[in-house]
């Protein structure tokens, strides 16, 4: 009984900081901004050299989706949080029979639902500006092409969107485990941004300790390697969408979403750690 509501609190919050979230002017500047994009990227292509146009507009789009999607997971989930700090939402919250891990896990899932629409839209376009463009092609080209199938695996598109969600998912809760020791939003996201970075790279630290011999730099390597998640294994676009003889397996989609799963866990379970510790 007590963990049904456990499950009730957390989902209270987290459908209340969702609702807070959408309400945001910034959520809604990124997504239009983000929207017009990939919507323009019909124009742009015309200055690409010898890269398909349906491969041109799927890398834009897949570009769109991380550059936008990684600021707007940042920034959203640190302001958030320190929305509930400031104006003393948070202690009010606490005060009734609400835990502390409870609190960051309805925050949490609430900015990672704000993360599934965005992740959802920005899809949706992607995927309706490649049908547009596929059908001009296919009627310019003639019935011949036709005959061979679909240009685009659109299922893909929504793969690699999902794949980033749940990237965005890891990021998330990162800033969160920031967000527990921090007194200010700036250095939050400044942190966070780096750790960003530090996680796109982390594929030069597993590159290195692989070719390091037995010893205590190649431990020590290896133990940031395993600290910060490889977001390299997340960026599996040129593996989609146009390999149609290659799909990605559904094993290895599966094991990229435990992956994230786990180190999502961590940080949340870290940034707890944290926050039990913080004055509110």
């Amino acid at each position: 009984m007590s963990l049904l509501n456990s499950f009730t609190r957390i989902r209270l919050i987290a459908g209340t900081t969702f609702l807070e979230a959408v309400r945001q002017k910034f959520f809604n500047s990124l997504l239009i901004i983000s929207i017009a994009l990939v919507a323009s990227s019909t124009f742009f292509q015309q200055f690409d050299f010898g890269t398909g146009e349906l491969k041109f507009i799927t890398d834009f789009g897949f570009g769109a989706l991380f550059f936008f999607g990684s600021i707007l997971s940042i920034t959203a989930t640190t302001q958030l949080f320190f929305n509930e700090m400031e104006n003393r939402t948070a202690l009010t919250m606490l005060a009734k029979p609400v835990y502390k891990l409870e609190f960051l896990a309805g925050k949490f899932l609430g900015a990672h639902m704000l993360m599934l629409s965005f992740t959802l839209v920005i899809t949706l376009v992607l995927s309706g500006i490649l049908y547009w463009r596929e059908m001009a092609l296919l009627e310019r080209l003639g019935e011949d092409v036709m005959l061979n199938g679909p240009l685009v695996r659109y299922g893909d598109v929504f793969v690699f969107g999902f794949l980033q969600w749940v990237k965005f998912g890891i990021l998330a809760a990162i800033t969160l485990f920031v967000a527990s020791f921090s007194n200010t939003n700036l250095y939050t996201i400044i942190v966070s941004f780096f750790v960003l970075i530090i996680c796109q790279l982390q594929y030069i630290a597993r590159d290195a300790y692989s070719g390091m011999e037995a010893g205590l730099e190649r431990f020590l390597v290896m133990g940031l390697g395993l600290i910060f998640p490889n977001f390299q294994l997340f960026n599996i676009g040129d593996q989609l969408v146009f390999d149609v003889e290659q799909a990605l397996p559904l094993a290895t989609v599966l094991r990229l979403a435990v992956y994230g799963l786990i180190y999502t866990f961590a940080f949340i379970l870290l940034a707890q750690v944290n926050f039990r510790r913080r004055e509110i």
